[in-house]
């Protein structure tokens, strides 16, 4: 997994709260057995219209917000199933940060397993983000998971707050593999302890 420490990125506003896993990626593109490829049906029902178009209204389908890696959205953002797909199409579409007020469990969990950050802020400071980004063409944030800061440079600046553990699994890259793999000394140790039925039994 891709260790984050600091990242900056272009910020794209999603201003709905509840947004669930079936509308990040709807159960009909559910049929991949690969983690890549989802990000063409990110948001698929807002962002297609009933022909398949692009619908030019919602903001990632908008030539400025083309590229961006922060999502900011409202409250309770990835409600709903635990699909982990849903994690799946934002990261393949490029999203690294996504920041909001607060996030449903499962999706956070599915968040760390996966490199990206899920960052909780005050819904104040997240709308000034969402104020920012609809009103300064290309506005960028930097999210610093050293110090747990988000900030710009026109004067926004922010901390937040993440358990110890999620924090050391995403600056050292650690998936559920990489955290076993950290003992792997022990794990080879006991397997040679109990490979031999004789050995094992002194």
């Amino acid at each position: 997994m891709q260790s984050f420490r600091v990242h900056k990125g272009k910020v794209a506003p999603l201003n709905r709260a509840n947004v669930d896993t079936d509308q990040i990626i709807p159960k009909q593109f559910l049929k991949r057995i690969e983690k890549t490829g989802f990000g063409e049906f990110l948001f698929y029902d807002w962002r297609r219209s009933k022909n398949g178009s692009l619908e030019p209204s919602f903001p990632l389908n908008q030539p400025h917000y083309a590229g961006a890696s922060i999502l900011v959205a409202g409250k309770n953002f990835g409600c709903g199933s635990s699909r982990e797909h849903a994690v799946w199409a934002l990261e393949d579409f490029g999203f690294r940060v996504v920041i909001a007020p607060s996030f449903a469990d499962i999706f956070a969990n599915n968040c760390v397993k996966n490199g990206v950050l899920t960052v909780v802020l005050r819904e104040e400071e997240m709308n000034e983000i969402m104020r920012r980004a609809a009103e300064i063409p290309e506005y960028q944030v930097t999210v610093d998971l050293e110090q747990c800061t988000v900030g710009d440079d026109r004067g926004f600046s922010a901390k937040f707050a993440i358990d110890e553990f999620t924090r050391y699994c995403l600056l050292n890259g650690f998936d559920d593999i990489g955290l076993t793999l950290q003992h792997e000394a022990e794990i080879s140790a006991y397997e040679a302890r109990h490979s031999n039925p004789y050995t094992s039994a002194q």
